[in-house]
């Protein structure tokens, strides 16, 4: 039997896995935090949690925001993560699930409705608690999309899902460490923790596999080569495309790798081959979504095709394609299209939403951006349909690009080499920065009101 039919029939799955007590599940501060003294963090925490349906988990701390997350598990909760955590989105969120309150590890102005600040984090290191069995069906958290391609949508997942998924994962990552057995790699994440991505690399993970994960969440080269070198090799770093491009255009080194994990956006081939000459890592691809958590992973550097995970079934449909496993509750149907291949593999052939057609012609926005990123001098671009139909009805294709250097003629010159006349981005504006969100996505409204702005 598979581990994750395993996990499926479980009539309890346990908060941490792993029996030894001493081994190291997270790097605070610089020091390594052991389990024994995790556990005793998350007992302390959910003592102090109110009765409530749910909690908005606002913890900017890694470190914090993976014990109130177990915590909010421990006393039987939800784990609610909003799209965004601007009041709007979690004044937003308190209203949808009554009853639910959000929960902090720094004061916030404004404080939300009913915020509850994180009591001190002692990690006592001679604590003795007994790890936290759940329900495998129990709702650990409710993700919800990013809103790139429309109104934010409500994803549940229960804890069977969750423990599948993560042990998936680390099987994953330590098969491209070639990890030892009782052996520990040490993560840092750049996306986070509230992002479905950043849930499963760098909550689930330690909980889950043989990771610890640094309490830092650094943004620029500096402080990612800075939060590495607190930790023991190996090594790995989870980011996205757009901090990984970032992290190469600054010639400052990072201390040896073991591997790098990308998700969040298409992950270009070109981008991860010079991600693992610099700096001698396998970058790791994956690939999923917030309703389904990753289901397939590729070495973008060398291949094409993706690996599905064991026990992942795919079914095309003329609308996208069916995503279904022991663990799910009930398939879920993206918006990808595949083509299935031999040996467990798959080829994504676009999205139903990316695809456009003008004029009898089909082009895939994601292709059209991947010619745009590649014109010399161009740091970074989006290509985009607008929503408003010419005199023709046609919708046409709009770009956002930031090259300093370059002129929007120049630009315009460049495509003309590499793209069909009907999809020529018209308008091309230049911009000194895309408005990419907190992982690297760019959601649609504000695409278009960048465009207007440019304009």
């Amino acid at each position: 039997m598979s581990a994750v039919f395993e996990c499926a029939a479980a009539r309890v799955l346990p908060l941490l896995a792993g029996a030894d007590p001493a081994r190291t599940i997270a790097w605070r501060r610089g020091r390594a935090v052991s389990a024994r003294a995790f556990l005793d963090d998350v007992a302390t925490v959910a003592a102090a949690l109110p009765a409530g349906r749910g909690a908005i988990n606002l913890c900017e701390d890694r470190y914090a925001f993976l014990v109130a997350f177990c915590a909010v598990l421990a006393r039987g909760q939800t784990n609610l993560l909003p799209p965004s955590r601007v009041p709007q989105a979690v004044d937003e969120a308190l209203a949808a699930y009554p009853g639910s309150y959000a929960l902090s590890d720094v004061a916030r102005q404004p404080a939300p409705p009913r915020c509850v600040l994180l009591p001190p984090l002692a990690a006592a290191a001679d604590a003795v608690v007994d790890v936290p069995e759940l329900d495998p069906v129990h709702v650990a958290a409710i993700g919800f999309t990013s809103g790139s391609t429309g109104a934010p949508k409500a994803n549940p997942k229960t804890w069977r899902a969750f423990h599948a998924s993560a042990t998936l994962n680390a099987a994953a990552i330590a098969a491209t460490l070639g990890l030892p057995a009782g052996a520990l790699a040490h993560v840092v994440a750049t996306v986070p923790s509230q992002h479905m991505y950043g849930i499963e690399l760098s909550v689930l993970l330690p909980l889950l596999g043989p990771f610890a994960v640094s309490d830092r969440h650094p943004l620029f080269p500096a402080d990612v080569a800075a939060a590495l070198a607190e930790l023991p090799a190996p090594r790995v770093l989870v980011t996205t495309p757009v901090h990984l491009r970032a992290l190469l255009r600054d010639p400052a080194p990072l201390p040896p790798l073991g591997a790098i994990t990308s998700a969040t956006a298409p992950l270009p081939p070109e981008l991860a081959a010079a991600a693992e000459a610099r700096y001698g890592a396998p970058v790791l691809e994956l690939f999923g979504s917030t309703e389904t958590c990753v289901i397939a992973q590729r070495r973008t550097a060398h291949e094409e095709d993706w690996r599905l995970y064991p026990d992942v079934t795919l079914r095309p449909q003329p609308d996208g394609t069916v995503v279904d496993t022991p663990y799910f509750e009930q398939p879920v149907l993206l918006p990808d299209v595949v083509e299935l291949l031999p040996g467990h593999r798959f080829a994504l052939r676009g999205r139903q939403a990316d695809l456009v057609e003008i004029a009898g012609k089909r082009a895939s926005l994601a292709d059209l951006t991947r010619r745009v990123l590649a014109l010399p001098g161009v740091e970074d671009a989006a290509v985009f349909q607008t929503d408003e139909a010419d005199a023709f009805g046609v919708r046409r294709i709009a770009a956002l690009v930031v090259a300093p250097r370059r002129s929007e003629g120049e630009l315009l010159a460049d495509l003309r080499d590499a793209v069909d006349a009907a999809f020529l981005p018209r308008p091309l504006r230049k911009v000194t920065a895309l408005p990419r969100n907190a992982t690297g996505k760019l959601p649609r409204a504000a695409l278009l009101a960048a465009l207007q702005g440019a304009a």
